[in-house]
Parts: structure tokens; C-alpha cells; sequence
């Protein structure tokens, strides 16, 4: 497509998907190719099927998102040329008064668009939907996500260890108590991962939003907490990104942060016990190499799922969350248990009858 092998860049680093940039004939565009990664298990409700077509139709609605080429028939995304904020501030330091504003700037844009703006093909059917302002019927589909998705859908492998942890089926009937009764509040469009490596300042300072695959049209008080939930701010500038876009949102939509001072907390409640179903398996998978399990990151891994548990152990009904030593020995059993039940299929598998082509064994 480039014409010269040599202008193509990559991988790039990505969790979900391995991209590479390259320029196009005559060097007028940089376009953006992408492949989702086969052995990365996705863990987030996606509602458009094809990013491309959404971020066409968001031209002219928001200011800096990536444009759309059309080659050979296949729309690839625009490259932004510039560095992450994650790459100039990591998750916890303040963030730039410039691009605080930015990021402002952008929810205004976003809160102009309502559900009827958007006529991109969704993935989800109808009854599937939450109607407009339906705040918790959104939340509840969410939670449905979680757990048919997530929890039940992993069950057979991860079963033995969420129960070593405190986690089960009742677990989501603890949740869905705590966050219930959320008031109504007008749908618009949430970009729904904000977080510091989905910002780009390009040369010129400008702040672009990059990777819209998870957007959806719901709750706009649910993207302020996903944001304030993955950009860690510190303490005052949460507060005053908070104050700022309940102003902003009013003005746009009357309504919109209907209920903020309660149903905030209860919706990053959510998105911490969302953590521990995805986290549970994400740190699990990540102690297993080519050559056994990976001792020596236990101790870390163990840690880090505590300090996700004691983050959801309200929402989540637990009574107490297991400690460091007993996180470590459950995910040792785990993997005493997986080898055994690899063993088991591969010995399975031996016993079955070879057929000749004729069909006998």
C-alpha cells in the first residue's frame, strides 16, 4: 500500500491490537493499520461495529478525532503525529491546565450528541438497548456484560480461583443492590475509555481523542466516572473536572448530572468491581510463560489483586478480602489445577480412536 517497505512503522505498542503506520503514494497521508490481537480475550462492551464508520460520522461534531481515508475500498484511520499524555504524564501527576481544558472542551462536544445524531451500524439489537435518560437499564446492561461475558464465560477456568478470592454468582446480586435506583439523565455519546494513552497532543499542543472502539450512547454521567476512574487525578483537579463538567452539561442538556452526588460514587463503585472480574483473569494469564509460571512476578500479581479487591469489596458484598499470602496460594493452586486439567484433555485425546479413511478405528 505504502510503496516502500521502508516507510511502514511497527508494531506499535497497544494491548488489543498490533498496528502499524504507514504514508501512502506520495506522502500527502499517514493512515493507520490495525489487526486485533487473536490471543488477547476482550473484556468491554463494544456497541458500533466498525470504529471507521463512526468516526466519520462524528466529523464536524468533534473537533480532533482521527479523519478517515478511503483505500482500495477499505476506510483506515488517519495516524496523529504527537506523544500520548501517558508518555508526558503518568496516571497520578497533575495534568496541564492547557490540556485540562482540552479534555473539557471535549465532553462539551460530546454531550451535543444525541443518540439520533448517530447513524453508525450497532452491534446490539434493540430490546438489547437502554431507552434515552434510562440511566440504570444502561448500568444493568453493563452489569449483564460483566457477567455472562466475563465471569460465567470464564467459569470453567477461573472458577476454583474467583471462589479462593471471595468472588461469586451472589457477588452480582451485591452489586446490583448497591448501585440501584440511579436517576434518569438525557443519552448522549461517550467515548467511554479516556484514559492518558488515548489522549495525543500533537506538535502543536492540540489534544486529539484516539481509539473510539468501545464508544456508546448512554448515561454521559457514566464517561465522567470511566475518566476520572483511568486518568487518576489528583485530588483537586478530580473535584474541579467534576464541577466543570456538571456546568458544562447542564447548560448543553438540563439534566444531564441529575443525581451526581449520589450516583457518582456508585458508578465508580461499579467500574472497580468491573476491575476484579477482568483483573482476576488479565493477572492470572499474566504469570503463565513458555517456560512454567512466572515466580517471581507472584508476589506483585498477589498485591496488585488485593488492592483491586479492597477496592470492590463493598460493592461486591465481600466480608473480608483474602490477604496477600492467601492471594499468592490461590493462584498456585490455580495453576496446579490447570496443568492437571491440560494433562487430562491431552491424555483424553491420546485414548481417542484414530480413522483410517475407510472409517475404521
Amino acid at each position: 500500500m505504502s510503496g516502500d517497505p521502508n516507510l511502514v512503522k511497527g508494531p506499535l505498542k497497544g494491548y488489543h491490537h498490533e498496528t502499524y503506520v504507514l504514508a501512502l503514494p506520495g506522502g500527502t497521508r499517514t493512515v493507520k493499520v490495525r489487526e486485533p490481537r487473536s490471543e488477547i480475550l476482550w473484556f468491554d462492551r463494544r456497541c458500533f461495529r466498525s470504529e471507521e464508520e463512526l468516526l466519520r460520522a462524528l466529523q464536524g461534531h468533534i473537533s480532533r478525532v482521527p479523519g478517515i481515508v478511503d483505500v482500495a475500498g477499505m476506510p483506515l484511520q488517519g495516524f496523529i503525529e504527537g506523544r500520548t499524555l501517558g508518555e508526558q504524564r503518568r496516571p497520578g501527576r497533575r495534568v496541564p491546565d492547557a490540556v485540562f481544558d482540552q479534555i473539557v472542551d471535549l465532553f462539551r462536544e460530546m454531550a451535543r450528541v444525541t443518540p439520533d445524531m448517530v447513524s453508525v451500524e450497532r452491534r446490539c439489537e434493540d430490546r438489547d438497548r437502554a431507552e434515552d435518560g434510562d440511566s440504570a437499564g444502561f448500568l444493568e446492561r453493563l452489569i449483564v456484560f460483566v457477567e455472562e461475558r466475563v465471569y460465567k464465560k470464564n467459569h470453567t477456568a477461573f472458577a476454583g480461583l474467583f471462589r479462593a478470592l471471595g468472588v461469586s454468582d451472589e457477588s452480582f446480586t451485591h452489586l446490583r443492590k448497591h448501585v440501584l435506583g440511579l436517576q434518569e439523565r438525557p443519552f448522549c455519546l461517550l467515548h467511554a475509555d479516556l484514559h492518558r494513552e488515548n489522549f495525543v497532543l500533537d506538535p502543536k499542543g492540540r489534544l486529539w481523542a484516539i481509539d473510539w472502539e468501545l464508544a456508546m450512547l448512554g448515561d454521559p454521567l457514566y464517561d465522567l466516572a470511566t475518566h476520572l476512574y483511568l486518568m487518576r487525578y489528583p485530588g483537586d483537579q478530580e473535584s474541579r473536572m467534576v464541577r466543570e463538567w456538571c456546568d458544562l452539561v447542564e447548560r448543553i442538556r438540563p439534566g444531564s448530572s441529575s443525581g451526581w452526588e449520589r450516583d457518582l460514587p456508585l458508578i465508580l463503585d461499579f467500574k472497580r468491581a468491573q476491575s476484579v472480574f477482568t483483573d482476576v483473569i488479565r493477572v492470572s494469564l499474566s504469570l503463565r510463560e513458555d517456560a512454567g509460571f512466572n515466580w517471581v512476578a507472584l508476589p506483585v500479581a498477589a498485591g496488585k489483586l488485593q488492592k483491586i479487591l479492597t477496592a470492590a469489596a463493598r460493592p461486591l458484598g465481600l466480608a473480608q478480602v483474602p490477604s496477600r499470602s492467601q492471594i499468592m496460594a490461590a493462584l498456585i493452586r490455580w495453576r496446579g489445577e490447570r496443568e492437571a486439567a491440560e494433562r487430562h484433555r491431552g491424555a483424553a485425546q491420546e485414548d481417542r480412536p484414530v480413522l483410517t479413511e475407510s472409517g475404521a478405528s
